[in-house]
Parts: C-alpha cells; structure tokens; sequence
C-alpha cells in the first residue's frame, strides 16, 4: 500500500509539472504573438484633413492605335502600318480632396515627355518611321474609391477622364513635298486604373498602374502621300505612377 501510495504521488506530481510546462509555453507564444502583430498606425488622422497635395513620377508606355483607310490597299504603297510601344516619361502634382470614407475627387496635372512612332514597312523590305516626339501637359479629374484602412495601408481604385494639350507644336505645312504625318494637338481620354497606399511616418506612398484610351482622332489629313492609309489614329497608354503625399 505504502509502495503504491508513493507511486501515485509520483505520477500526480510529473502531471502537475507537465501541465505547468505546456501553461508557460502557451503563455510565451501568446506574448511573443501579441509582440508581432503590434504595428504602429502612421499618419492617424490623415483623412481629417479635407485636402491633400503630393508630387508624382510616371513611366507611360504609350502607342497609337491605327484603323487603316479604304485607300490603304489601292492607294498606300506600304503594306503594314504600325505603331510600337515607347516608354515616356511623368511628372506633375496631386491635389486630394476628401468626399466621404470610401470615396474622393483627385486630379494629378502633370507634363509628358512622349516619343509617339508610326512605322511604315513597304514591299521591297524598307521601313519608314515617323516620330512624334512632344511635350503634353494634362489635366485629369477622377473619382477615387478607397477600401477601409488596415493599420498602415489599403486599396484604391479611380476612373476619370483627362484633356491632353500639346505645347511644343511643330507641324509641316502639309504639301505634298514635305512627306510628314501630321496629328492633332489636343487629346481628351478615359482613364481607369488601381492602386496601392501604404502609409509612413511623414508621408503615404502610392504605387499605381492606370489605363488610357484615347477618344479623339489624332490623325491630320495632309496633301502628301503619307498617311493615305490612315483614317484613324487614337492614343492608348499604360502608366506606372509613384505617388508621394
């Protein structure tokens, strides 16, 4: 009976230091787990204000989308028209103004370094590239809608429309000797896109990816040749923005 008693005794007591043992490692993992998912909120109140400024950078890949003519098989000599990608270059300002707690009014103007190219490619295997090298200054206004914030960041997304205005404008006077294509200077486009705010100490970064397309016809009829397959020119751009506020 003693014996027995003893081993009994023994058995209760390693339970009690098991159990004791599993406590302070559930505790431990549960303080070292509140230790992790702690993360200050930067920026606590920053959609109190009514009104937000930033600067922007933008990488625009950019094309012109062609709708060829009736005359491009009879009349054209070339037998493809094309319009490659070209990477530009964005840097403009953002003005914020705060709606509601999902939605905004934004606008980002901004001048566009671009290098727009029509290529002509002909029979005998020449190539012809006209380049539209320019200076745009544009003006958006979109409608931004926001998710709810998570700590330091959320998701956005925006749709809007933006007016386009060449201001280095340099035009061939459209005889049929001079042999250039001429386009429009002024562009007005619709722009959806979505993006991405994580919030800092002193500022909010925004990584965006924005869509362009282009309503307006940029081709200009001329008198020369060039461009007689041509019945419509309409811009198309993807751009990369990083958007400091």
């Amino acid at each position: 009976m003693h014996t027995t008693y003893l081993r009994d005794l023994f058995n209760l007591h390693r339970s009690k230091v098991i159990f004791g043992i599993l406590l302070l490692a559930l505790t431990a993992h549960e303080t070292h787990a509140q230790g992790i998912g702690y993360r200050r909120k930067h920026l606590e109140y920053y959609d109190d204000k009514p009104i937000h400024y930033g600067i922007l950078f933008a990488v625009p890949f950019t094309r012109f989308n062609i709708k060829h003519s009736n005359d491009f098989i009879p009349k054209d000599s070339a037998y493809v028209i094309q319009s490659p990608t070209s990477a530009a270059f964005r840097m403009g300002f953002i003005v914020n103004a705060f709606l509601t707690d999902h939605f905004d009014l934004r606008t980002t103007p901004s001048v566009s370094l671009y290098d727009r190219n029509v290529k002509f490619n002909y029979p005998n295997g020449t190539e012809k590239t006209e380049k539209r090298e320019s200076t745009w200054i544009e003006i958006p206004i979109m409608l931004k809608y926001k998710s709810l914030r998570r700590v330091n960041s959320r998701m956005y997304m925006l749709a809007g429309a933006t007016l386009g205005l060449e201001t280095n404008v340099k035009r061939s006077r459209g005889g049929s000797g001079s042999g250039r294509l001429d386009t429009k200077s002024s562009d007005v486009s619709l722009d959806f896109g979505v993006g991405y705010e994580q919030f800092f100490e002193f500022f909010k970064f925004s990584p965006e990816l924005r869509f362009s397309q282009g309503l307006t016809n940029m081709y200009q009829p001329t008198k020369n040749s060039t461009g007689v397959g041509i019945q419509k020119m309409t811009t198309h751009t993807v751009t990369l923005y990083l958007n400091f506020e």
